[in-house]
């Protein structure tokens, strides 16, 4: 089991994943949400600069923001600063295109893109359809040093849903999934293998094992002896990852008419009532204020032990050891943090005393 972590890209502070490569962490994704935080290529051009050993990438980059040539153009950028250690990571806009007030890309419209992506990480001719017409495309310099494509790029596709989990399954070396207890894990991953080998990726389920690179996006909490799973201390660590998954909740309420989990249902009728003073023309920026980066001291009160939990990965050591070894053995390869931003340092240091040495064998 990898310990990796996720940042919210600012170009100002690529100290943090320096930091992150020193404590042992195996990956740093970038996160990419252009209403958010800073350019994603950007920040990993600096973070390419100033890192020797940690794989880098986004995490996720969005589809529906920049044509497939873009993207594969601008990780491959990437993979001339840091070869071999670049991995290219895709969803379809949960967060991107909804604080734009614009839902993800359909999943007809993100296979789509794959279909293109996937040979164009490689270096390779790729269709694009424009129009009514279907155009080759490639780059056409790639032996001058603008561009590496010789190191392979490894691609991850994001997915919560079966359907966009099977495309990771269809094209990825990977997938990136929303889960972090083991009963989900193994949910997800077998939509992941059954769009395998629909394709014919693998063969039996027992073959998928070794087949794809599997992470989850979630954040770790120590636990001190006796303190509660709603501690001051875990909130301000975990807190923002708790709100963005309500927030999460909400868009699909708010969007497709899906109802919360079982989790929420304590706070939402307050949450929403909460939300329902936000004129309607605007509600899509207020529902991802603070996105995975602080909580806003208005919904602090939505921080129960339920919600806290339900995102997050929190517990004694040896709580979130044995945890952390079910998921691998689920098929989970790596866990990816994201800590509120004034505590995450702290949360790495935590992490990389108490977990990272005890996990490397699982």
């Amino acid at each position: 089991m990898d310990i990796g972590v996720c940042v919210a890209s600012r170009v100002k502070d690529i100290d943090y994943v320096v930091r992150a490569e020193q404590l042992g962490f195996s990956h740093a994704w970038m996160a990419d949400s252009q209403m958010l935080w800073s350019d994603v290529f950007a920040s990993l051009a600096l973070a390419a600069d100033r890192t020797e050993t940690i794989k880098i990438g986004t995490g996720v980059a969005v589809s529906g923001t920049r044509p497939p040539a873009v993207n594969a153009a601008g990780i491959a950028t990437i993979n001339a600063l840091a070869p071999g250690r670049t991995f290219f990571g895709v969803g379809s806009g949960n967060t991107a295109k909804r604080i734009m007030g614009m839902p993800p890309q359909k999943i007809a419209e993100f296979d789509a893109y794959l279909q293109t992506l996937v040979p164009l990480l490689r270096g390779e001719e790729a269709w694009l359809k424009h129009e009514e017409k279907n155009i080759p495309i490639k780059h056409i310099m790639p032996d001058d040093g603008f561009v590496n494509f010789k190191d392979p790029i490894p691609l991850f596709v994001s997915g919560f849903g079966p359907k966009s989990l099977a495309l990771a399954g269809t094209y990825g070396d990977g997938a990136v999934l929303g889960v972090s207890t083991p009963h989900a894990a193994r949910q997800s991953l077998s939509a992941v293998y059954e769009g395998a080998r629909s394709v014919g990726r693998v063969g039996m389920p027992q073959d998928c094992g070794n087949c794809f690179y599997n992470t989850a996006l979630t954040c770790i909490s120590v636990l001190d002896h006796r303190e509660p799973v709603d501690s001051a201390r875990v909130k301000s660590e975990c807190g923002a990852m708790a709100m963005a998954s309500v927030h999460y909740a909400f868009d699909q309420f708010r969007n497709f008419g899906h109802q919360p989990p079982n989790w929420l249902a304590e706070i939402w009728d307050d949450y929403c009532a909460l939300l329902s003073r936000e004129p309607e023309e605007r509600i899509h920026q207020r529902i991802h204020a603070g996105h995975n980066c602080w909580v806003l001291p208005e919904e602090e009160r939505f921080l129960t032990p339920g919600v806290l939990q339900a995102a997050n990965m929190i517990g004694t050591q040896d709580q979130l050891l044995e945890r952390l070894h079910d998921l691998a053995t689920a098929g989970l390869n790596q866990v990816m943090v994201l800590p509120n931003f004034e505590t995450r340092t702290q949360v790495l240091e935590r992490i990389s005393k108490d977990i990272i040495p005890l996990v490397r064998d699982f």
